[in-house]
């Protein structure tokens, strides 16, 4: 699957799992540093938010959006914003924009995720923009790996596909 970062390709590194398939379990840095997984989430609907940077413009707008969203899915819902970001940084960006209904975990120490995602760009060390719904159980039914990185996901998708979970 073709991805650009402002026109220009990138090359992802892994494997991108296909709907229908288990969910690859990762490895993930806690805002506490605490190592934790997304097997720990299993039991929810999941919404795994994938962005470059908390820092810039699209990937802000995202998160917002996403933590908007969170409060309206109810309980059984977990929305996780996943980056390269530093655990630092991304509970800072969470404080400063009232974000609270998201969890944010980084994948700066071990990539484990943007590997067994297939959306580590190589070089840059950063995750492509994308996003998958995982049912309790831990099956994708719903990934967007986004074609321009710059440009937002399609949200309604993603929420449709986890309210009809």
């Amino acid at each position: 699957m073709p991805v650009t970062m402002k026109g220009n390709p990138v090359t992802l590194r892994g494997n991108i799992p296909e709907e229908g398939q288990q969910a690859p379990d990762a490895k993930l840095t806690a805002n506490d540093l605490s190592e934790t997984n997304i097997s720990s989430y299993t039991g929810k609907k999941l919404i795994l938010s994938v962005v470059p940077s908390l820092d810039t413009p699209v990937c802000d707008t995202q998160t917002k959006r996403f933590n908007e969203e969170a409060g309206k899915l109810g309980e059984d819902v977990q929305i996780l914003t996943i980056s390269m970001d530093l655990p630092f940084a991304q509970k800072r960006w969470c404080g400063a924009t009232g974000s609270d209904k998201i969890v944010t975990l980084s994948d700066y120490r071990y990539a484990d995720f943007g590997e067994k995602y297939g959306v580590l760009i190589e070089n840059i060390r950063l995750l492509a923009r994308a996003v998958f719904v995982i049912t309790p159980d831990g099956k994708i039914v719903y990934k967007q790996i986004v074609p321009e990185i710059t440009e937002e996901p399609d949200y309604a998708a993603a929420l449709n596909a986890v309210k009809s979970l």
